[in-house]
């Protein structure tokens, strides 16, 4: 709304300092203030709502907290803060018409909803497990057929392969290859960047290929966004966990974004090229703003828990941003640690339930998601399954969750950056 009223000032009255609006870098950091005052300001308010509608944490298990913590009673779905300090700055200072814009508000919506509607059920109707599985598979399902659909067939959503520039007479002159829909997408560690998923259908020919190519592109969205958002769901399990971990990825996209989005960027570091994906830098820096403001509250001793509401969207939020500048590939990367965090709960239950048919209580690690292992005690294992064995002990020492949670944000970090550094390494 902002972005629109200073654009007439400054077409038609010339306002100074109206023009700043139409800088992506102005309006990014505009939107990363605006979200973290929102966050802050608006989570002291709804903490306070929710402790008097009671709305808290009742599943905690204190038993397996070596340093006795106690969290029951702590307020949930603070997702809600976090939805809201992220929305209405872009609606303030974002092109709302930007299709891409547009799809990460549905993607926030929908997930949010999702993640609202499963805490509501672990809350209020005191079931453990939420929403029903196949409910959340459908939802992952729709909002990857959404963004794979309108990537595939809005005419806003093209990318151009190659971007050359060059100064002749003293004028920059930008070269440009044709603007195409493309299956392409960002290959790290290779000296050509782009892969096409078309060409792995080359044996059906032309143009069958190019069908087969979407008809993958849009069930690897799918995959993502349900492997992203799961991951980020598994990793929010200590204070300051996950928003952390996501506010550091949200960085690391930003850079990805201004780079896919300006073609000075895009030819300078020989990638392709999404005309208005710069817009991501807005709703981006808005996200990573109201993750940090967030974090004023969930930091340890927690004041608010994000809930399914935060943890999903915010998964979500990290996917179709790298599908959408067609780095989806670089996920293993960048969002490393939910990778290992999703990786340890399948493995262990898969581990557990293999020798638990040959009648033995056997586990990978001490608790999974494999953060909550590095402060559990075997004792406290052996309490809940005294026969139980573990193949991965670890160290005997147990450490804190804040020196856990800081860790992984360090490990978080140093992804972020070899996520960026993939740019240049080939």
């Amino acid at each position: 709304m902002l972005y629109y009223l200073f654009d007439y000032l400054n077409k038609m009255f010339d306002v100074p300092g109206a023009g700043m609006f139409g800088y992506i870098s102005f309006r990014a950091v505009l939107a990363a203030i605006f979200a973290l005052i929102i966050a802050v300001w608006f989570g002291k308010y709804f903490i306070a709502l929710l402790k008097r509608c009671n709305i808290s944490e009742t599943q905690r298990d204190e038993k397996l907290d070596p340093f006795n913590t106690q969290k029951k009673g702590v307020p949930t779905m603070g997702g809600v803060v976090i939805i809201v300090a992220v929305l209405l700055p872009c609606l303030l200072v974002g092109k709302l018409e930007n299709i891409y814009l547009i799809l990460m508000i549905i993607t926030t919506l929908l997930l949010g909803l999702l993640g609202f509607v499963d805490d509501y059920i672990k809350t209020f109707k005191h079931n453990k497990e939420g929403l029903n599985g196949w409910w959340k598979i459908v939802a992952q399902v729709t909002l990857g057929l959404i963004v794979g659909l309108t990537l595939r067939y809005s005419p806003a959503t093209v990318m151009n392969e190659v971007v050359t520039t060059r100064i002749e007479n003293n004028v920059e002159v930008v070269y440009k290859s044709p603007s195409v829909k493309s299956t392409q997408t960002t290959i790290p560690f290779v000296k050509n960047h782009n892969f096409n998923y078309a060409d792995m259908f080359n044996f059906l020919g032309t143009p069958y290929k190019y069908w087969a190519g979407w008809v993958f592109f849009v069930l690897m969205v799918v995959l993502v966004v349900a492997a992203v958002s799961n991951g980020a769901n598994l990793n929010d399990g200590m204070d300051g966990m996950a928003a952390g971990n996501s506010a550091v990825i949200g960085v690391a996209l930003i850079v990805l974004a201004y780079v896919s989005g300006s073609y000075v960027w895009a030819d300078y570091f020989d990638v392709m090229y999404i005309p208005g994906s710069e817009e991501l830098v807005v709703f981006l820096s808005a996200f990573v703003g109201a993750l940090v403001g967030f974090l004023w509250y969930n930091s340890f001793p927690a004041q608010i828990f994000m809930g399914d509401t935060g943890s999903l969207t915010i998964g979500g939020i990290i996917a179709v941003s790298a599908v959408i500048i067609h780095k989806e590939w670089l996920l293993p990367i960048l969002c490393g640690v939910f990778l290992v965090e999703s990786l340890s709960v399948i493995l262990q239950r898969n581990y557990y339930v293999f020798n638990k048919r040959r009648g033995q209580h056997k586990r990978l690690w001490k608790r999974t998601p494999i953060h909550d292992h590095f402060r559990t005690s075997m004792d406290q294992v052996l309490k809940i399954d005294p026969t139980c064995t573990v193949k991965f002990q670890g160290s005997k020492e147990l450490h804190h969750e804040t020196k856990i949670t800081l860790r992984f944000w360090i490990v978080t970090i140093i992804l972020a950056a070899l996520t960026i550094l993939t740019l240049k390494i080939r």
